[in-house]
C-alpha cells in the first residue's frame, strides 16, 4: 500500500509500505478521510514538542472497517467509523485512576507513534466508534470537535458566562462552538482577520476581537465585558503572548483553559496575578471515549454542520502540496482535509 511520510520538517512525501494484518482485537480500515491538524502543522514546521522523525502523520480520520473479528461493539466490515488515537499505557498513576487522556506515556498517532494517513491501517477494536450514519468526511472531523469540547468541558462553561477563545484555527473555533453550545456568550479573538471573520459568521458566534495590538485586548475586555474580564478565556494557539492574553483577559475568581501546545517558554512572566486574581488554570490534554460518543450523537442530531469547518480538501495523494500551501496560508485556511476516496 501507499502511505505518507514526513521524514523530516518541512518534507512529505508519498512511499510504499506492506499493508498492515490485524492482530487479535484489533479490525483493519481502510481510509476515507484525514484531517491536517495543527499539530501535524507543526510537525511539518518542527515545532511540534513531542513528534519523533520519520513520522506518517494524522490522527483525525474517518475510515471503513475492511476486517474485523468478533466483538461486543456490534462493529461490522463495511461499516463507516472514526477512531480514538490517543494510546495510554493502562499502569501508570492517571490511567489506575480513569484519567487515560493524560497518561504518562501517551502516545498520540501522528506524533509518539505512526499516525493514520495511509490507504489500510490497524485499530483496537476497543478503539473504534460507530459512526452512526454521520458522512465519513463529518466524521473526520469529530476527533478535532472533541479535543475542543474537552477543554470547554475543563472550564466548565455553563449558561450566562462570558468565554474568550484566542485562537481562531480549527480547534479554537470549535471550542467557541462547543463554548457556545453550553450556553455561553463568546468572543473569539485572533490576529488574521480572515479566518477571523470567517469563524465570526459561520458560527454565529457573539462577538470577535482582532488582537493585532497592545490595546487590542484591553479595549475588548471593557467592551464585552464592561471591563470585568471574561469568566473562562481559553487559549487554543500554544504562544506565549496568547496564554498571557488569556490571563489578563480573566476575571477575578475566573477560569482559564490551554489547550494549545508549544515548545517555548513564557519569559518574565508575573505570576502573581494568578494569586491575585485567584485565577483556576486548566490544562487540557486530548479527549476521552465520553466526548467521542457525546459529540458523535450531538452532530448526529442536527447540533453542529462540523463541514463548515473545512477550508480545503486535497486528494490525498497531493499530500506534499496540501502541507506546503497550508504552512505558507495558515492565516486564510483552517481546516484541510485529505480524501481518500480518490
Amino acid at each position: 500500500m501507499k502511505t505518507i511520510q514526513m521524514p523530516e520538517p518541512g518534507k512529505v512525501i508519498i512511499t510504499e509500505m506492506e499493508k498492515p494484518v490485524p492482530k487479535e482485537g484489533e479490525a483493519l480500515l481502510k481510509l476515507l478521510y484525514g484531517g491536517i491538524c495543527g499539530s501535524d502543522l507543526g510537525s511539518y514546521r518542527g515545532g511540534n514538542a513531542y513528534v519523533v522523525y520519520p513520522c506518517i502523520p494524522g490522527h483525525e480520520f474517518s475510515a471503513e472497517i475492511v476486517e474485523i473479528g468478533a466483538n461486543d461493539k456490534g462493529l461490522k466490515p463495511g461499516m463507516i467509523v472514526t477512531c480514538n488515537p490517543y494510546f495510554n499505557c493502562g499502569s501508570c498513576y492517571s490511567c489506575q485512576r480513569g484519567l487515560v487522556n493524560a497518561c504518562t506515556d501517551n502516545q498520540t498517532m501522528g506524533v509518539q507513534r505512526q499516525g493514520a494517513f495511509s490507504q489500510y491501517i490497524t485499530m483496537p477494536i476497543e478503539r473504534i466508534y460507530d459512526g452512526k450514519g454521520l458522512p465519513p468526511k463529518t466524521l473526520a472531523l469529530i476527533e478535532p470537535f472533541c479535543i475542543s469540547y474537552h477543554g470547554v468541558s475543563r472550564g466548565q462553561v455553563k449558561a450566562g458566562d462570558k468565554v474568550l477563545v484566542v485562537g481562531a484555527g480549527t480547534i479554537g473555533v470549535l471550542a467557541a462552538v462547543a463554548a457556545k453550545a453550553k450556553g455561553g456568550e463568546v468572543t473569539i479573538c485572533d490576529v488574521a482577520p480572515e479566518k477571523l471573520d470567517y469563524a465570526y459568521q459561520t458560527f454565529g458566534l457573539d462577538h470577535k476581537l482582532l488582537n493585532n495590538s497592545p490595546e487590542a485586548l484591553e479595549n475588548g475586555v471593557k467592551e464585552f465585558t464592561g471591563g470585568n474580564g471574561f469568566d473562562v478565556t481559553i487559549e487554543a494557539v500554544g504562544m506565549p503572548q496568547t496564554f498571557q492574553n488569556c490571563i489578563d483577559a480573566a476575571c477575578f475568581g475566573g477560569r482559564v483553559v490551554l489547550i494549545g501546545v508549544s515548545k517555548r517558554n513564557i519569559d518574565d512572566f508575573f505570576f502573581t496575578i494568578i494569586q491575585k486574581k485567584e485565577l483556576n488554570i486548566y490544562g487540557s490534554r486530548n479527549a476521552l471515549k465520553q466526548d467521542f460518543e457525546e459529540l458523535i450523537d450531538l452532530v448526529k442530531a442536527g447540533g453542529v454542520d462540523l463541514e463548515k469547518i473545512v477550508t480545503n480538501t486535497y486528494a490525498w495523494t497531493d499530500a506534499p502540496k496540501a502541507f506546503e500551501e497550508f504552512a505558507a496560508n495558515a492565516g486564510k485556511m483552517l481546516k484541510v482535509v485529505l480524501d481518500f476516496t480518490v
